[in-house]
């Protein structure tokens, strides 16, 4: 395996530039996730760490290698697909072995690679099936036993789970999970999907409009966002946000005091209070929201709601019998409030009382 530093990296198709300079250091083993809404650069970025976009400026490393001019069957990486990129034609073993069979392997080395690989993800009793005969999770262990038997130094993901259902992507995220916990593998992942990044990740690189907003591991990003992009992609549902000004120790929007923790030295300063749905309390307070939506799954309950107009989301382990129009008596967990200033949008540390 091997470590991946991307340094300084730009990419520009003419005079229009996508990628801003990024920096990245991969370590040797890390699971690192490539996340941020569509557009944002993430699988241009993965496809130059590939060797399938050219790089504009700066350099990509891995294991401590440049790799700028290096083609991409020469990099030691192997990619997985959206799509699978199987060969309808050839059985599973048969696309396991391919790239092993061009690159000139002995055939009972690629054997027994095939055989390790179908044991590890459970394709044994697949291996003499053709890409149609197998459902969408089944082909997407194929296209990732095609990557094990190459033994790569670098394991790259494009949005891979993308095209599977809600209970298969779950499933998968899981098995992903575990490949990595056994190959001990250097992988970098790219989605769009803010779960699958905080579920799977040792680390986090959030992007936006071709540049870095945070780097973290999971907990970091959900705990101390950045800003309020990091704050609002972060977490599901996303984070309520509610602009007002500090006064007198409590942050004020209308006739409304919200509760804020320790003290902020930006007192009569326009600020944007951030809460998440899952830390807002049902118990006596002073704020009342106003229910428009209740969404009962079982294990809890969201409700959507409003204060003085000001749309509020909260997330409840209890079971609520009232309707819309009525009123629960809410208190955010003052612990978890998040304070950013209105104008920069960057978060504003707050001191103990």
């Amino acid at each position: 395996m091997a470590s991946v530093v991307i340094s300084d990296v730009r990419k520009s198709y003419g005079s229009l530039g996508v990628i801003h300079g990024l920096n990245v250091d991969v370590e040797d083993g890390e699971f690192v996730i490539l996340v941020g809404p569509s557009g944002c650069g993430k699988s241009t970025l993965l496809r130059m760490v590939a060797g399938l976009e050219e790089i504009t400026g700066g350099e990509i490393l891995i294991g401590g290698k440049v790799v700028n001019e290096i083609a991409p069957k020469n990099r030691n990486i192997a990619m997985v697909f959206q799509n699978y990129a199987l060969y309808p034609h050839m059985t599973v073993a048969k696309n396991m072995e391919f790239a092993l069979r061009l690159a000139g392997v002995a055939r009972a080395q690629r054997n027994a690679r095939v055989r390790r690989a179908a044991d590890i993800l459970g394709l044994t009793p697949l291996l003499d099936r053709y890409p149609r005969q197998l459902s969408g999770g089944q082909r997407q262990r194929v296209a990732m036993g095609r990557a094990i038997v190459r033994a790569p130094q670098v394991f790259l993901f494009d949005e891979p789970l993308s095209n599977l259902d809600a209970k298969l992507r779950i499933q998968m995220r899981a098995e992903i999970k575990s490949l990595h916990q056994r190959l001990r593998a250097t992988m970098i992942y790219v989605t769009h999907d803010q779960i699958e990044a905080m579920t799977m990740a040792d680390k986090i690189v959030v992007m936006n409009a071709g540049k870095i907003e945070q780097i973290g591991s999971p907990l970091e990003l959900y705990d101390r966002p950045i800003n309020l992009f990091v704050a609002g992609f972060i977490g599901s549902p996303s984070m309520n946000f509610v602009e007002g000004q500090i006064e007198g120790g409590d942050f004020v929007t209308g006739a409304t005091r919200w509760p804020i923790p320790g003290r902020v030295e930006h007192n009569n300063e326009a600020v944007i209070y951030g809460i998440r749905p899952e830390h807002i309390a049902l118990r006596p307070g002073r704020l009342q929201l106003k229910i428009d939506l209740l969404e009962p799954t079982g294990s809890e309950t969201q409700v959507y709601g409003s204060i003085e107009g000001i749309p509020l989301a909260g997330v409840f382990r209890e079971r609520i019998s009232a309707r819309s129009g009525e009123c629960l008596s809410i208190e955010p967990e003052v612990t978890h409030v998040h304070l950013f200033d209105k104008r920069t949008g960057r978060r504003l540390d707050t001191q103990s009382a």
